[in-house]
């Protein structure tokens, strides 16, 4: 039989939701899906997850929301637009700044998404209560967990898995950020999203380091974004011109994205707009940033995690194929780094402006 209060309450969440900032929303079962579990141990057992040591040692709480926390009976996926204004392919020609992903601009979204997924956590439990449907129990998460996102996301109608292995949105494009709330109430299902990519292969060919060997399978080894947020140490030599300028992750698979033509400006979100020095920043200031100039310039941007060693190293790479001369002072200066990984990006970043 129908439980017409657990629809309602599910609406009722909708609009909640949609008032604190997120654009999507949908319900997916809690229980294990077969078919997800199994293409999350190929691709671990094909070692595509390289260095992330994480994704293997917590296999078991991906593998389905109730083997994070066996109580809960759905999942309420949410996604919340950083659609930008500008094309984030835009800066490919101008060797001389970095790029710097569209997502990693402004602040640092897991504070404004977390906000709104608290907001909502207590809204469920308090109303539930209220509503004689509870009690009601819940957990909150977004990209920090051992959580599915984005193929949950998928199971809650959000859109579905494209190509490139991240989540498209008929209505957003590929510019979601994306946060769950894990329920011991049992919500109605939304209807999964239906693979809408057809025979379009643009993200595949726009991948500057061919991270995809077949479509919907990523090797995360060869990703721009995994080697310059995730990868420690130095990124194999063959994969460097690849980089290019980007300096901290890539956008190129999800800007050449079709379904983006749908895709509305997240103006309402003013924590997403791009800080003005990360638009388009000089990768000869860059050069010179020690730990204390990296910290101020990066707080409250996530890009402050990966630590100003790691980040010098990605502008050296960006330097080295810039074959812009005048970068070779600050590579020069930068070879006698503390940082042995830093000191190898500035001797090989000379020796390409050298060349």
């Amino acid at each position: 039989m129908v439980n017409t209060a657990l629809i309602t309450f599910a609406q009722d969440l909708e609009a909640q939701a949609r008032d604190v900032g997120f654009c999507a929303f949908g319900v997916a079962p809690a229980a294990e899906d077969g078919a997800r579990a199994a293409r999350l141990q190929a691709w671990l057992d094909a070692g595509m997850h390289g260095t992330m040591a994480w994704m293997e040692t917590r296999a078991h709480h991906r593998r389905a929301p109730q083997g994070l926390w066996p109580q809960a009976r759905s999942v309420i996926a949410l996604g919340m637009s950083y659609a930008p204004a500008a094309d984030p392919l835009r800066l490919a020609a101008a060797p001389q700044v970095g790029r710097i992903s569209v997502y990693a601009q402004g602040a640092d979204y897991h504070d404004t998404v977390k906000k709104a997924l608290k907001h909502l956590a207590r809204w469920i439990v308090g109303e539930a209560d209220q509503r004689g449907i509870g009690p009601a129990e819940v957990k909150v998460f977004t990209d920090t967990a051992p959580v599915m996102e984005k193929p949950l996301g998928q199971a809650a109608g959000l859109g579905w898995q494209g190509k490139h292995t991240n989540l498209v949105s008929r209505d957003h494009g590929s510019w979601l950020f994306l946060g769950e709330i894990y329920t011991t109430l049992e919500l109605p299902p939304s209807t999964p999203g239906r693979d809408r990519c057809g025979s379009c292969r643009a993200c595949q060919d726009a991948c500057p380091t061919q991270a995809f060997p077949a479509p919907y399978r990523l090797d995360a080894r060869r990703c721009v974004s995994y080697l310059t947020i995730e990868h420690k140490g130095p990124v194999p030599e063959d994969l460097r011109e690849g980089l290019g300028n980007r300096i901290y992750g890539c956008d190129d698979c999800l800007a050449v994205c079709p379904w983006n033509k749908f895709a509305k400006v997240a103006h309402t979100m003013k924590a997403f707009l791009p800080r003005g020095e990360l638009a388009a920043p000089d990768l000869a200031d860059l050069l010179t940033l020690d730990d204390a100039g990296f910290r101020a310039l990066f707080s409250g941007s996530p890009i402050k995690r990966i630590g100003r060693d790691r980040f010098v190293r990605n502008c050296l790479y960006a330097a080295g194929n810039s074959g812009r001369r005048e970068l070779l002072t600050q590579a020069e200066a930068l070879r006698g780094d503390a940082d042995a990984t830093v000191a190898e990006a500035a001797e090989w970043a000379a020796r390409k402006l050298m060349a």
